[in-house]
């Protein structure tokens, strides 16, 4: 891995393991100064090509209506230059091993268009000030895998170790409750795919306003999340809940599936960790879900410090209710000529399996936005030590929200020379953020429902 800076004043040691003593009120301060209030650093890089952070997206384009497509509010900005196989080695070090491996793969079709960087990522102000006193508050808990002391906002703005920032993915902020349709496509080496369309409700306990950590232990619940396969008709009807817990070792994740062919749910205690994603082609693990999802006990969680990085960012173009799935899906990769790629500071987080714990994935490392702690990349690792696969989340600002989260998620497997492509939703309702959601919607009996509909 290339050389990492870490910076003084973002992180004050480089750890793995488990808690550690709550940060000092003197550094919790600097969130409102020289760090934003998730803990990145506010002024701009050296040569100003990374801007400082003002505030973010404050505001939805003209026209724009909740419940549209989400236009570009940069639709002027035009590639600044174009990193292909032929030049690679003079960009190598804004890149991770998994996307040089990506040109190597396809050298002829693979390119990053780069553009400005915009530092757009914003959120509500009372899941700033919740974040600063989260700052001073938040623990972890039974070696890291549960976390009190902490609600709505990230928990640990100033990580001090790899668990530390990994849960701030995890916790991150999406909202208090949503709704969305969507789906995903494994096309094969040669481009063919099907659509795999899905009906979606997550409901966040954590992230809603006034939540009181205290009560959110005792509940010990963090999100609840309910999946339903829609089409092809062969598929239509299986269904998934998930209970997602802070403590998981109290109450590990609970999850249920609704077989149509059966006609019945069934508690699914393996819908977790290494096991096939729905409906992947065995593409993607269950933890590779939004980038990483679930319990850390698996891994030795190291933080590696910050690195400058071209990463996905202000996809609109890519997310945009013009384009058919078509456009996007081609053989090998999704369309470049629909990506923006920008320089950005991110965090660098490796993971490494425990000896004695099992997984399909030896050491994964994650590449994680500064501004949002969404990881934007992840280097995938198999037990033989060879990269395996490459995943890329690609972000927008929801503005009605606002949050910054990706509209688009693929995994790429270096061996098959396929991908999948989670997030498709060009061609379906857009999200809705507004949905009441009630936890009778999230139980057993309302999976059967559901399924049989």
């Amino acid at each position: 891995m290339k050389k990492l800076t870490l910076l003084s004043a973002a992180v004050s040691l480089v750890l793995s393991g488990a808690a550690l003593a709550k940060i000092s009120s003197e550094e919790a301060a600097k969130l409102q100064g020289e760090l934003t209030p998730f803990g990145a650093v506010k002024g701009a890089n050296a040569d100003g090509s990374i801007p400082a952070w003002t505030g973010g997206i404050t505001s939805a384009p003209a026209g724009y209506t909740p419940g549209d497509h989400h236009p570009d509010p940069f639709p002027n900005d035009q590639v600044m230059y174009t990193v292909t196989k032929a030049n690679l080695d003079q960009y190598k070090s804004l890149l991770t091993e998994g996307q040089i491996k990506l040109f190597e793969t396809y050298p002829d079709t693979f390119k990053m268009n780069v553009y400005q960087t915009r530092r757009s990522a914003s959120y509500p102000q009372h899941v700033y000030d919740a974040t600063i006193v989260n700052a001073t508050n938040a623990e972890l808990i039974e070696e890291g895998n549960g976390i009190q002391g902490a609600a709505v906002g990230i928990p640990f703005p100033v990580p001090q170790n790899g668990l530390e920032a990994i849960w701030n993915h995890i916790l991150r902020y999406r909202g208090e409750a949503l709704t969305r349709e969507g789906g995903q496509a494994a096309p094969t080496a040669g481009g063919n795919y099907t659509y795999i369309g899905f009906d979606e409700s997550l409901m966040l306990p954590y992230n809603v306003q006034g939540a009181d950590a205290a009560e959110l232990q005792e509940t010990n619940i963090l999100f609840k999340f309910k999946q339903k396969v829609t089409q092809p008709a062969r598929l239509a009807g299986t269904a998934l809940l998930v209970h997602e817990t802070m403590d998981q070792i109290k109450t590990p994740r609970q999850a249920w599936t609704y077989n149509t062919g059966q006609r019945r749910v069934r508690r699914a205690p393996n819908v977790a960790y290494d096991a096939p994603g729905t409906a992947s082609d065995g593409l993607r693990t269950t933890d590779d879900f939004d980038m990483f999802n679930g319990a850390p006990d698996r891994y030795t969680w190291t933080l590696k410090g910050k690195q400058e990085l071209l990463i996905p960012y202000n996809d609109y173009r890519l997310h945009s209710d013009s384009l058919k799935y078509d456009d996007i899906i081609k053989a090998g990769h999704i369309n470049p000529e629909h990506v923006r790629y920008e320089k950005h500071r991110v965090w660098v987080v490796e993971a490494n399996l425990k000896d004695g714990t099992r997984h399909q994935y030896k050491k994964r490392v994650f590449f994680i936005d500064e501004d949002s702690w969404q990881i934007a990349v992840t280097d995938i690792y198999d037990n033989n030590d060879e990269l395996y696969r490459v995943g890329v989340a690609h972000g927008i600002n929801y503005y009605e929200v606002p949050t910054q989260w990706s509209t688009l998620e693929v995994f790429h497997d270096l061996n098959s020379r396929r991908y999948i492509a989670i997030g498709l939703d060009n061609e379906t309702r857009m999200y809705d953020f507004s949905a009441k959601l009630k936890d009778s919607q999230f139980t057993s009996r309302a999976l059967s429902r559901d399924g049989r509909r």
